[in-house]
């Protein structure tokens, strides 16, 4: 069915067709084809409009073959004709977004010589990839700058159908990707681009745009930014997290960078403190360990199941005490988050496998690990008891 349409007119929210077809695609999704249509399908980084048809939900709209598809949440009412409606909140800022694009993407051209290669129109943020490697704040304030005063001017942005003979009386901001049914639109002595996207019928209904960050894609630079109501948006949401750090910290919003570098620094301070201290610990718990070691076939064996230490302390801790002491065993058994962890060691003057003791023991725990033969460690599901672990762990080197 060949679809007319008239989502070129970004003001069309509502029509009537007269003739519909229901299809179901090759993942069992649900969609409808019209004689014509107001919803704009994805496309040119814009995404589609939603809305309805005859009350239904459409999803999402997309051309595939030249078809274009109405993907909705269920089955129309069988009618002789059909009611579309456009989502226009939706429709209304994508126009914005598109329009706010090609003013930008002017600005940083005209001003500063840096095309644009792609675009993509996000729920929330929009990019622009630059073929630049580099961006200085001051590219940044002049495109911005250039991009709001051609919005404070109010110009027309008009639409027109061309054919390539047609082309030579436009100065034309990037080559051109079809070269048949060629749509402009046109900012005059701002912007002329072949696009099919929705936009609105002046610069000012734009209202404002933002940039709000950049970053590097390889050589090339992606600019971060938002235009009409989602500049306020951004603004509404940054000034609540202002206000609030400016409440909990205690400062004016002038000192916040300032008062945020203290807490960090602190925050590293304590966190190199309290390593101190758990190494401290940890050298005291070593020490305990060693007194109470035991002679397991003539070699002194230290043991341990523990609920307090994770896999790291573990670790430290058994390594400590293999410095301490180059002629003991460590079997440390470690029960968490419902999991049981396992280390094992030996001291250098020891020839037994450490790490071929605990192979033979994780599979009954369902477990994964490995190591060298002096020190080894892993893990897996408490299937077992850990005194059971331990159990086996002292058969599987020994024996």
């Amino acid at each position: 069915m060949t679809t007319k349409l008239f989502y070129e007119d970004s003001y069309i929210t509502n029509f009537t067709a007269h003739t519909w077809e229901q299809f179901t695609d090759e993942a069992n999704r649900s969609y409808i084809v019209l004689d014509q249509t107001a919803f704009y399908p994805t496309g040119g980084g814009q995404p589609s409009d939603t809305g309805t048809l005859n009350g239904v939900q459409v999803l999402e709209v997309e051309e595939v073959d030249g078809e274009i598809r109405h993907y909705v949440a269920g089955p129309l009412p069988n009618q002789e004709y059909v009611q579309g409606q456009i989502n226009w909140k939706r429709r209304f800022d994508h126009m914005q977004q598109h329009a706010g694009q090609h003013i930008l993407s002017a600005a940083f051209e005209d001003q500063l010589g840096f095309s644009t290669v792609s675009f993509h129109l996000g729920q929330e943020v929009c990019t622009i990839d630059l073929d630049v490697a580099q961006l200085s704040q001051e590219d940044i304030e002049v495109a911005e700058a250039f991009a709001n005063d051609v919005i404070q001017q109010n110009l027309p942005i008009e639409t027109k159908w061309v054919n390539e003979e047609e082309l030579a009386q436009y100065s034309l901001r990037k080559q051109l990707a079809v070269s048949e049914n060629i749509r402009l639109v046109m900012i005059p002595n701002v912007d002329y681009s072949g696009c099919g996207g929705t936009h609105p019928s002046s610069t000012g209904q734009v209202r404002a745009i933002s940039i709000l960050k950049i970053e590097k894609q390889k050589k090339q630079t992606r600019v971060h930014f938002v235009c009409g109501k989602r500049v306020t948006n951004e603004l509404r949401t940054k000034q609540a997290v202002v206000q609030g750090l400016t409440n909990v910290l205690s400062v004016p919003e002038s000192k916040l960078v300032d008062a945020a570098e203290r807490v960090l620094l602190q925050s590293k301070e304590y966190e190199k403190t309290i390593d101190e201290l758990n190494e401290k610990l940890l050298s005291f718990e070593a020490k305990e360990l060693l007194q109470s070691a035991e002679l397991i076939h003539d070699q002194k064996v230290v043991q341990m199941i523990s609920s307090q230490y994770g896999m790291k302390d573990l670790q430290k801790l058994a390594k400590i005490i293999l410095k301490e002491e180059p002629e003991v065993v460590v079997f440390f058994v470690g029960e968490s988050d419902q999991k049981l962890q396992i280390v094992c060691g030996r001291g250098e003057e020891i020839d037994q496998d450490m790490n071929l003791a605990l192979k033979k023991v994780l599979p009954f725990i369902n477990g994964k690990g490995g190591g060298k033969k002096d020190f080894a460690q892993g893990g897996g599901d408490p299937i077992r008891s850990a005194e059971e672990v331990l159990i086996e762990l002292v058969k599987a080197t020994f024996q």
